[in-house]
């Protein structure tokens, strides 16, 4: 099993587009795939799972979701009734892995937990209960269900980038040529390194995946230059901008199954290539 996080602190990179269709890419190509989205926006569930994955004022997120899983490591199915049935429902949730969590979608070998809108609320008691090394071990006891999983993480470094970190092999760096995203590339990757010496140290930066590439515009040629000039590990692969993204997100089809001869879905198909393990 191999785990990828794909993370940026800065929103509208484009994490969860490139987190679908990588793991889209995956599937297809017979790994079989889980995608986690960290993410409260639930963009990545709403790609694949489509209308049953949104939420609103007056409609619940789908469940069982993430949120659902670090509830059950917190214990707060069993805070109410008895003693014994709360020994009772311990046990339960101690008995109840990552796969309880687990949506099959319409794609071959591709299976996702989806997100939560209130995912945000647990956080404080997640970290001042020190659970931070639930998601790494949760996800060792599903090595011999997936062969890699896509985590999808919220544009924060807050306690779910970090379990997500914890728990992954490589980390995957979405960019946008946006001078704001170059500034904020150094905390990023100092965050990155932070977490390798203290949790991880077997987490590696996979690279930079420059999204919306310009290839004939100056301005993008000059950030990316400029990235590579400071010794950054930018990928080779770049993602050229495409109304079809938009198209894809509309009928909840990755690239792959939407356009597989596309140019966007063909410049999805050379960076697996590239990041995938030989």
């Amino acid at each position: 099993m191999f785990t990828r996080v794909v993370f940026n602190q800065k929103g509208g990179v484009g994490k969860s587009s490139i987190t679908v269709n990588l793991a889209a890419i995956s599937a297809q190509q017979n790994f079989k795939t889980l995608v986690i989205d960290l993410d409260p926006q639930a963009n990545s569930s709403q790609y694949l799972l489509g209308e049953q994955a949104t939420y609103s004022a007056d409609k619940h997120a789908l469940e069982p979701n993430i949120e659902n899983f670090f509830d059950d490591v917190l214990g707060n199915n069993q805070q109410k009734g008895l003693i014994g049935n709360a020994i009772g429902s311990i046990l339960k949730s101690r008995s109840k892995g990552l796969e309880s969590y687990v949506h099959h979608t319409a794609f071959p070998q591709l299976d996702v937990i989806p997100a939560s809108p209130t995912l945000g609320a647990l956080e404080h008691a997640l970290e001042s209960k020190h659970k931070i090394y639930k998601l790494r071990d949760s996800l060792q006891q599903l090595s011999s269900q997936y062969d890699r999983i896509y985590i999808d993480t919220p544009p924060a470094f807050n306690f779910f980038t970090l379990s997500a970190l914890i728990a992954a092999d490589r980390v995957l760096i979405p960019f946008d040529c946006d001078v704001f995203s170059k500034r904020a590339l150094q905390t990023l990757i100092e965050n990155v390194i932070e977490t390798q010496d203290d949790h991880n140290n077997g987490l590696e930066i996979e690279g930079i995946v420059v999204n919306q590439f310009q290839a004939q515009a100056k301005l993008p040629r000059e950030v990316v230059q400029q990235l590579k000039d400071e010794g950054l590990p930018v990928l080779n692969s770049m993602l050229p901008p495409s109304v079809l993204m938009k198209e894809s997100h509309q009928k909840n089809l990755p690239l792959v199954h939407l356009s597989p001869e596309h140019k966007l879905t063909q410049a999805y198909q050379t960076l697996f290539a590239e990041i995938e393990p030989h």
